[in-house]
C-alpha cells in the first residue's frame, strides 16, 4: 500500500491481483459499500439502477445518519468522485496494471486524516474483486 498525491489530492492506493473489471463492479455496486468501506452501513441511488454522472442517492453511517450524495465525476470503468452532503468527498480510481489493478482512493487536502480509513477499504475492495472474478 502507498500514500501519496494525485490530481491535486492526498492518496491511499493498493496494487492487486484482481481483474480491473471486477474492481470497477465492486466500487460502483452500492450493495458491496458496507462491505468494504468501514463508515457505511448502507447506500442507495433515488432512481435505482447503475451509478452514472449526476446519480444522487443516500449514504448511511453506522450511526444511521443517512446523508445525501451526488456523483459528480464519472468514467465508466476508470473512476468516480462524489459530493457527501454538498461537500466534495472522495474520488475512487481503478487502474489496469501489471496483470491486475491499481485501486486508488484521494481525498480533499483537507480530509488527509480520512486516508487511513481508505486504506482499511482497499484490501477489502482487492478482496471482493477477487472473489467476483473466480466465481
Amino acid at each position: 500500500m502507498d500514500f501519496g498525491f494525485r490530481r491535486g489530492m492526498p492518496t491511499v492506493e493498493l496494487l492487486s491481483d484482481a481483474a480491473p473489471e471486477a474492481v470497477w463492479d465492486v466500487i460502483t455496486d452500492l450493495e458491496t459499500w458496507p462491505k468494504w468501506g468501514p463508515t457505511v452501513s448502507g447506500a442507495e441511488l433515488d432512481e435505482g439502477g447503475a451509478m452514472h454522472l449526476g446519480s444522487q442517492g443516500r449514504v448511511f453511517t453506522p450511526v444511521g445518519v443517512a446523508l445525501p450524495f451526488t456523483v459528480t465525476e464519472f468514467r465508466p470503468g476508470r473512476c468516480w468522485a462524489w459530493k457527501v452532503a454538498g461537500v466534495g468527498a472522495t474520488r475512487h480510481e481503478v487502474i489496469a496494471e501489471n496483470g491486475g489493478s491499481r485501486i486508488v482512493f484521494g481525498v480533499p487536502w483537507w480530509a488527509t486524516a480520512y486516508l487511513p480509513v481508505c486504506a482499511i477499504a482497499l484490501p477489502r475492495i482487492a478482496g471482493l474483486a477477487f472473489a467476483r472474478r473466480t466465481r
